[in-house]
C-alpha cells in the first residue's frame, strides 16, 4: 500500500488528485468539530455510553460527530440509504432499470434523484432524531426555533458531505463516500487505543491486539477471495474475420454484499428501541425486558443478529447478481460454461455456485460482526474496535489501492504508446 502511494506521488496528475483528496478529507474532519447551536452534546454522550448499538454505529461512521452534536452528526448515512433505495427500486420499477442502462445520461439522472432523496431522508432523520431525543434534553432551549436551527444544520451538513464525496470521486482518488466513512472511522482509532491501554491487565491487552491482527488478516483474505467460473466463447466467422474462441471467467466475490447486511441487521434490531425512545425515555416492564433481549449484547439478540445478517446477505446478493441475465447474455454472445448447457442449465448452475459462495460470505460477516461481543463477554473489557468498522476500513483501503494501481497502469500504457 505504501509503495503504491509512493509511486502514485511521483506522477504529477495523480499527485494533484491525492492532494485534492487529502484536502477534502481534512475539511470533513474540521466540520466534525463545528457544534450545532443550542444543542446539549453531553446528553448524547451519556446516551451512547448507556446504549450504543445502532447509535454507536452511526457515531462511528460520523467520526464522533454524533456524540459531539456537530453539523456532520447525521454523517453520510442518508446518502448511502438513498443510493441503496434507488438501487432496489431499479428492480421494481422498469423505467428506472431502463434509465440505468442508458449509459452516462441515465446515470446522471439517477444521481440527481439520489441527491433529492438524500435531502428528504436527511430531513426525516434529523427531525426524528431531535424528536426522539427530546426526553434526553438534547436541546438546551426546546422551542420551535431551536428545532428548526438544529434540523437545518444537520441537513446542510449531510448535503455538504454528499457534495464533497462526489467531488472526491470525480477529481480525487477512490470512491468519495467510502473514503469519508474511512477517515471518520480511522479518526476514532486513537480513542480506541487509549481505552485499550487504560486497562492494567497487559496480558489481556496484548492478546486482544493479537486477535485484532488476526481479524485484519481474515478480513483481507475473505475480501480478496473470489470464485472464478470459467467461460468459453465459440468461434464465429464474419466475412474474413474470426470472432470469439477465447476463454475468460466470471468472478464471484466471497463477500458479494459487503458491509450492507451488517448495517441493515443492526438497524432492524435496534429499530424497536429507537421508536420506543420517541415516547418513553427508560421503558420498564415486559416491553423493557424485550428491548433488553433484542440488544446484540444479549445472547438472544446476538443469535437474532446473526440470523438477520445471513438473511440480508442472501437478499442483497440475489439483487446484485442476476444469474438469469448473465446466462442470457452469455448465450447471445456464444459463450458457455464448459460442461454446462447454455440457457436455463447455466442459470441454475450459476445460482447454485452463488448460493454456496454467499453462505460462506454470510458466515464470515456474522463472525466479524459478533467478534467484539464475544471478546467483551470473555475478557469483561470494553472492546472499542468493531467488526463492522474493521470491515469498512480494510475494504475501502484495498479498493483505493486497486484504483491507484489502475490509474498508474493506464498512464504507463499511455506513455508507452506515445
Amino acid at each position: 500500500m505504501f509503495k503504491t502511494l509512493r509511486n502514485a506521488w511521483k506522477i504529477p496528475d495523480l499527485r494533484k488528485r491525492l492532494i485534492y483528496t487529502f484536502m477534502m478529507l481534512l475539511v470533513i474532519r474540521l466540520g466534525a468539530h463545528i457544534p450545532v447551536p443550542g444543542v446539549n452534546a453531553s446528553a448524547i454522550k451519556n446516551l451512547l455510553k448507556q446504549q450504543g448499538g445502532a447509535l454507536g454505529l452511526f457515531d462511528m461512521i460520523s467520526g464522533g460527530a454524533l456524540q459531539n452534536m456537530t453539523i456532520f452528526a447525521m454523517g453520510i448515512v442518508p446518502y448511502i440509504n438513498a443510493s441503496i433505495i434507488l438501487q432496489l427500486l431499479q428492480i421494481a420499477i422498469p423505467k428506472l432499470e431502463e434509465m440505468a442502462k442508458e449509459g452516462e445520461e441515465g446515470r446522471k439522472t439517477i444521481a440527481k434523484y439520489t441527491r433529492y432523496l438524500t435531502i428528504v431522508l436527511a430531513a426525516i432523520q434529523a427531525w426524528g432524531f431531535t424528536f426522539a431525543m427530546r426526553n434526553q434534553n438534547v436541546l438546551i432551549n426546546p422551542n420551535l426555533w431551536s428545532w428548526i436551527v438544529a434540523i437545518l444544520s444537520f441537513v446542510a451538513g449531510t448535503a455538504f458531505m454528499m457534495w464533497i464525496g462526489e467531488q472526491i470521486t470525480e477529481k480525487g482518488i477512490g470512491n468519495g463516500t467510502s473514503l469519508i466513512i474511512f477517515v471518520n472511522i480511522v479518526s476514532r482509532l486513537p480513542v480506541g487505543v487509549n481505552v485499550l491501554l487504560s486497562y492494567k491487565n497487559y496480558v489481556v491487552t496484548a492478546l486482544l491486539l493479537v486477535v485484532f491482527v488476526i481479524m485484519i488478516a481474515f478480513v483481507v483474505l475473505v475480501q480478496q477471495g473470489e470464485r472464478r467460473i470459467a467461460v468459453q466463447y465459440a468461434k464465429r466467422t464474419s466475412g474474413r474475420k474470426v470472432y470469439g474462441g477465447q476463454s475468460t471467467h466470471i468472478p464471484v466475490k466471497v463477500n458479494l454484499a459487503g458491509v450492507i447486511p451488517i448495517i441493515f441487521a443492526m438497524s432492524l434490531l435496534q429499530f424497536p428501541e429507537m421508536v420506543t425512545n420517541f415516547f418513553v425515555a427508560n421503558p420498564t416492564g415486559v416491553w423493557g425486558k424485550i428491548l433488553v433481549w433484542l440488544r446484540w449484547t444479549h445472547p438472544f439478540g446476538a443469535v437474532l443478529y446473526a440470523l438477520l445478517i445471513l438473511f440480508f446477505t442472501f437478499f442483497y446478493s440475489t439483487i446484485t447478481f442476476n444469474p438469469i441475465e448473465i446466462a442470457n447474455n452469455m448465450k447471445k454472445n456464444g459463450g458457455f460454461i464448459p460442461g454446462i448447457r447454455p440457457g436455463k442449465p447455466t442459470a441454475d448452475y450459476l445460482t447454485k455456485v452463488v448460493n454456496q459462495i454467499t453462505l460462506v460470505g454470510a458466515i464470515f460477516l456474522a463472525i466479524i460482526a459478533l467478534m467484539p461481543v464475544a471478546l467483551q463477554a470473555i475478557f469483561k473489557m470494553n472492546v472499542s474496535f468493531g467488526g463492522t468498522s474493521l470491515l469498512i476500513v480494510v475494504g475501502v483501503a484495498l479498493d483505493t489501492v486497486k484504483q491507484m494501481e489502475a490509474q498508474m497502469l493506464m498512464r504507463h500504457y499511455k506513455g508507452f504508446l506515445s
